[in-house]
């Protein structure tokens, strides 16, 4: 089912709303990581796996998400899995690193930020890349948000930065790597913002 949605996903966007991708060659082509993108709506979801399609990404969601069954039921089928952000168990960590270790692509939107959650979202991230030993790629997004943005043919951007390995260890390395990462979000959202005004001259 994920690759019959994903083809439409991938003809829909293509035709309203193609998103020109930067630094696409620093997106693994073997092994399980970690995709840790700025996050402003679903749409970047979409556009974020169109980039990547046919390869799934398993996007963590909140587990609200799945209350719903006929929503829970679909965005299981996308690859999604529940995150219960309040309290967090085990399976926060267990199900990526399952999934990273059998060669996946394992998806996270922490804000582009410093908030409570988004920290505490690149935290996850980063005790996940430590303890896999996989790559966080980085990457930020400018473009619609909506449907309405969509049909209106907004443009799109996407930039991937460059892979990032935790090689510190401990609570202290967590920290650090963590505030590298937000940095980096910062700076690849700054970078793209960049592109887009040359583009406009």
């Amino acid at each position: 089912m994920y690759r019959f949605v994903g083809l439409f996903v991938v003809k829909f966007l293509g035709l309203f709303n193609k998103v020109k991708v930067y630094n696409k060659q620093n997106i693994p082509t073997e092994g399980g990581y970690l995709l840790a993108c700025t996050h402003t709506g679903w749409i970047d979801i979409l556009n974020l796996g169109v980039s990547i399609y046919p390869k799934p990404i398993h996007f963590m969601a909140k587990q609200q998400l799945f209350e719903n069954k006929l929503l829970g039921w679909f965005i299981a089928k996308m690859k999604a899995f529940p995150v219960d952000r309040e309290n967090p168990g085990p399976s926060v960590i267990k199900v990526p690193m399952r999934l990273i270790k059998e060669g996946e692509v394992v998806g996270i939107f922490p804000s582009g930020t410093r908030n409570a959650q988004g920290t505490s979202l690149k935290q996850g991230a980063i005790t996940i890349a430590q303890l896999s030993k996989a790559p966080i790629i980085p990457a930020a997004y400018i473009g619609p948000n909506t449907p309405n943005e969509v049909f209106a043919r907004k443009k799109g951007y996407l930039i991937y930065g460059e892979p990032l390995y935790v090689t510190a260890k401990g609570k202290d390395g967590r920290e650090e790597f963590t505030q590298y990462l937000e940095k980096q979000l910062v700076t690849l959202k700054e970078q793209l913002e960049e592109k887009i005004s040359q583009e406009g001259l």
